[in-house]
């Protein structure tokens, strides 16, 4: 992963600094490991009517995470550090390591406003879709009570592509959520988030124009969206998020529709039910995508997913899985589809 930025870090620690004699610190970690069979280890796009599996692959998937928190009189410091591990038996090429951490750091003012500062960074190696995300923001935030928090933030955001440099962007970031909680059972989110994003390279002209060339490539990326939730005998989320890129440079202007869900339910003998599932339609002003693979890049499997997993405790720190994934999209234009199903069995740690 690349390095965090030394100033943010330095920030954060002075934001956690304070006056109180001690702190109540609290922190978790947690294991993964899976055998995978993989139809399509290989992730390739195929005419609609082929068939086959020509990309079958098994593999060995390792996760770990590291979470902490301590928090002090009026402050409070969070950090989270995630790592993966995927080693295929034929498609060697397709091994990945994916590292991500996060640390945020708040200050109270009062007994209803705070402000803090957050970064993030995801470096994923390996594969066709090596990237590395960084960001950093300072937010302030309004809580007067336990039922509605809201929270302003503004900073920057710089992704690099390794495979292909023209789609390496950087640039500010503004983004706001509101939590409100109706009880213990219902509550609501609303999201929103924009950024410029500057490139490198040149803006492509519309065919046919005459005149002057645009500029460098200049993107305005716009999301929005809300999800509710329900925590009861069966816990349900639902999300919809509205996705706007537009570019300069013809044919990178996207607009996306995604729908999401989640469920988890209790079964008897203690196995637990964990359910996953997104829609997701794409349009394209300009009639043609230039850079299809940055849309698997963002989403890392496609627009369109279904999966499920069983878990069931063997002890009190160790449960048993068996999980499968399905994963698809479709081109438009040129009828290129990308179907991808995953079948794990496994063991979870958890201290």
């Amino acid at each position: 992963m690349a390095r965090s930025c030394p100033l943010l870090l330095l920030a954060l620690t002075v934001l956690a600094a304070s006056r109180a004699p001690a702190a109540e610190w609290e922190g978790a970690l947690k294991a993964t490991s899976r055998v995978l069979v993989d139809t399509n280890a290989s992730r390739e796009f195929s005419d609609a009517a082929a068939t086959g599996t020509a990309g079958l692959d098994q593999a060995l998937s390792l996760l770990g995470s590291a979470e902490g928190r301590a928090t002090f009189e009026r402050s409070q410091l969070v950090g989270r550090y995630e790592l993966g591990v995927r080693k295929y038996l034929g498609f060697t090429d397709e091994d990945t390591l994916v590292q991500a951490g996060a640390l945020e750091g708040s200050l109270a003012l009062g007994t209803e406003f705070g402000v803090g500062l957050e970064g993030h960074a995801k470096d994923r190696r390996g594969g066709t879709r090596a990237y590395s995300d960084l960001g950093a923001s300072a937010f302030l935030e309004y809580a007067p009570d336990v039922r509605l928090a809201l929270r302003v933030r503004g900073g920057a955001r710089r992704f690099v592509y390794r495979p292909d440099a023209t789609a390496n962007f950087g640039g500010p970031e503004l983004g706001v959520l509101g939590r409100y909680r109706f009880n213990r059972r219902h509550s609501l989110s609303l999201f929103g988030d924009w950024g410029s994003r500057g490139y490198g390279t040149q803006a492509r002209a519309r065919p046919g124009t005459t005149g002057t060339a645009p500029d460098r490539r200049e993107d305005g990326a716009l999301t929005a969206g809300a999800t509710y939730s329900y925590r009861g005998p069966v816990a349900v989320g639902l999300t919809y998020a509205y996705q706007e890129s537009s570019s300069n440079s013809f044919g990178e202007t996207v607009l996306r529709h995604r729908l999401s869900g989640n469920a988890g339910v209790r079964l008897p003998w203690s196995v637990t039910l964990l359910a996953q599932a997104s829609l997701g339609f794409s349009s394209y002003p300009d009639g043609i995508f230039l850079s299809p693979e940055i849309i698997l890049v963002e989403e890392d499997e496609g627009q369109n997913s279904l999966s499920l997993k069983l878990a069931r405790p063997l002890t009190e720190t160790v449960d048993v899985e068996v999980s499968w994934g399905l994963w698809s999209t479709r081109l438009p234009r040129n009828g290129l589809t990308y179907t991808r199903q995953v079948f794990g069995v496994g063991f979870t740690w958890r201290d």
